[in-house]
């Protein structure tokens, strides 16, 4: 079993979007279900509060914070069709991946597939 410490302490790097081929935001972090509850729920003033991005579409689970930032800063680099490209690849519709992740804490360690694997079709594109 996981613990809710064990939990919370999960890098990801991720994207966050207003809506299906919307404003999209790439956050990189080490607590990441509970950095991603404060983007949905608008606890910090932030480029997500102020634009309304509320939607987890991509993330990607890292070992270590150093390649979780590498990663982020190059993501960011990237031209805006590349990363929705990316998003697509996952997630066609842009469903918010968030209710998932805190349904399935364990499977947050092994990323999206997971996800697409474990939980329901119907829950998966909704």
């Amino acid at each position: 079993m996981v613990s809710r410490d064990s939990y919370n302490v999960c890098i990801a790097v991720y994207m966050m979007a207003s809506r299906r081929h919307g404003t999209i935001y790439i956050g990189v972090t080490s607590r990441f279900p509970a950095r991603i509850f404060e983007h949905r729920n608008d606890l910090v003033d932030s480029f997500t509060k102020k634009y309304g991005v509320h939607r987890l579409v991509w993330y990607e689970i890292h070992e270590s914070i150093l390649s979780a930032i590498q990663r982020e800063k190059s993501l960011k680099k990237y031209k805006r069709d590349w990363k929705i490209n990316l998003i697509e690849r996952e997630n066609p519709y842009w469903s918010d991946l968030y209710p998932a992740l805190v349904a399935m804490r364990p499977a947050v360690t092994t990323g999206i597939s997971a996800l697409d694997e474990t939980a329901p079709p119907n829950s998966r594109n909704a």
